[in-house]
């Protein structure tokens, strides 16, 4: 049995757990699913007796190697970093995405399946396995320490579920960190925005200094602050952490103006 990589992060998914997961994920005959990071192919079996086609992305050569060697005819393995694969070998305009996430690149992993969705790909839904802190900031309500730059990121296009709590024992080896089963499933820009790029460049601003008031912290990507604050009929003396997703929406649009 091909043993764990520290160095790609990798804890994989106890057999007990499997079944819950799976259930959770709820694959139908339809569905083809894209996996991130199949490892041994836990879920990549089960999910491809239940659904019409799945595409699983391996970093690991190893692994890649041995679950082609197994894997079921309506199973495609590619293997490669899922955060520089551009090929996914998707024969379809609609899927799913599941993945166990290593736990150092999962924001990331996060950011590009939702820049993936929004340059065109048909990316349903979501439902990923991460460190439970990353499922508090995706989850989190404006006003509380969690809240930040992947609250807002993701929050302006998909809608995040916690599906369940997973402990440490769930996974070989058992990481020092709790973990949780999220879903996100993605809709268009709520609001919309007229460029999502500004968007990001704001809120990624702001949030870097956190503790400032918004009038301080915008100062270091528009000098005119306080006229922009007006402009969107914002309050420059609140904190970026008490700012909702429609008020950012806002204020990228005074900004892009």
């Amino acid at each position: 049995m091909i043993r764990a990589r520290k160095r790609f992060g990798q804890n994989f998914l106890e057999p007990a757990w499997v079944a819950k997961v799976i259930r959770a994920i709820d694959p139908q005959p339809q569905d083809v699913f894209l996996e991130i990071g199949p490892g041994r192919g836990a879920l990549t079996r089960p999910l491809a007796e239940r659904a019409r086609s799945l595409v699983a992305v391996e970093i690991d050569r190893d692994l890649a190697a041995d679950l082609r060697a197994s894997a079921p005819p309506n199973v495609t393995i590619v293997e490669g970093d899922f955060l520089e694969t551009t090929d996914f070998r998707l024969q379809t305009s609609s899927f799913r995405v599941v993945g166990n996430l290593p736990y150092n690149v999962a924001s990331p992993i996060l950011i590009r399946l939702r820049n993936l969705r929004a340059g065109g790909l048909g990316i349903g839904d979501a439902t990923v396995m991460l460190q439970r802190e990353v499922a508090d900031r995706l989850t989190a309500e404006p006003g509380t320490g969690d809240y930040g730059v992947l609250t807002v990121s993701i929050g302006h296009t998909a809608r995040v579920e916690r599906l369940l709590a997973l402990p440490p024992g769930a996974f070989r080896p058992a990481p020092k960190v709790r973990s949780a089963l999220v879903r996100l499933t993605f809709h268009p820009p709520d609001p919309p925005v007229r460029d999502a790029d500004v968007l990001d460049r704001l809120v990624r601003t702001v949030f870097t200094q956190r503790r400032k008031t918004m009038a301080n912290a915008l100062l270091p990507l528009r000098p005119d602050a306080d006229r922009l604050l007006r402009l969107a009929h914002l309050d420059g003396r609140r904190r970026p952490e008490t700012m909702t997703i429609a008020e950012f929406a806002r204020l990228a649009d005074a900004c892009t103006g």
